[in-house]
């Protein structure tokens, strides 16, 4: 994969369940860039997702993801491949019998960060990166969506993924809560340079928060450009 390239798939087919649901899928994404991508319930856009995190493998063609060869993927190189990536998806899939602060320490015992006090300075920095200081010993249920989903984007932070691959992130939340949401990933997208790939139904937040949009459509991927929506 050529360097300034987070994501190059060429001629990729992907197929889930026993059938192909995506092919001749050539896409890139450039390092610390912001893509959404859009397209019709089935279209294909989960799909495309989970092959990237390595959930599905590719069923042809070639692909690379944050430097990481996805047809040479095996147990001990999949968990590490996900180490370069942060996860946000609609449902919060917050631990809640554990504390932010317990649910945010959990994942970071569970990469490696062995040393107690290293754990708690970076848990600190990703709460206030997300504007939620102050709510370690706060369990799920005593935050809003907006606080929750911050939590869960707070959480994709920790290991400084190249990229964040947020699937219908917003899909739960009103409008307001919504537009917080995606600031939020646009301010932390410039900040620290990561990479997003945003799934999404909301074409309102795409209209308000314009960036490069690509298209799953009739089993293919496709530039903005290339469609009229």
């Amino acid at each position: 994969m050529e360097a300034q390239h987070i994501v190059q798939l060429v001629e990729a087919a992907i197929a889930q369940g026993g059938r192909l649901v995506l092919q001749h899928v050539n896409l890139r994404i450039g390092t610390g860039e912001f893509v959404y991508l859009i397209g019709k319930t089935g279209s294909g856009k989960s799909t495309l997702l989970k092959a990237l995190y390595a959930a599905l493998p590719l069923a042809g063609g070639s692909g690379m993801v944050a430097g990481f060869d996805l047809k040479k993927l095996n147990r001990r190189t999949i968990p590490l491949l996900r180490r370069k990536l942060g996860m946000v998806f609609q449902e919060f899939h917050l631990l809640e019998d554990r504390s932010v602060y317990d649910n945010l320490d959990f994942v970071l015992r569970a990469t490696g960060w062995q040393k107690a006090n290293m754990r708690r300075e970076r848990i600190h920095t990703v709460l206030q990166w997300v504007d939620l200081p102050g709510v370690d010993d706060k369990y799920p249920h005593e935050l809003s969506g907006g606080e929750q989903q911050r939590v869960v984007i707070a959480r994709a932070l920790l290991n400084n993924p190249q990229l964040i691959i947020a699937d219908e992130p917003t899909g739960n939340l009103d409008p307001d809560t919504s537009d917080e949401i995606l600031l939020l990933l646009r301010r932390l997208h410039k900040e620290q340079g990561t990479a997003v790939l945003l799934a999404t139904h909301d074409y309102r937040i795409i209209e308000q928060f314009p960036a490069r949009i690509i298209h799953c459509r009739d089993g293919r991927i496709f530039d903005r450009e290339d469609v009229m929506l």
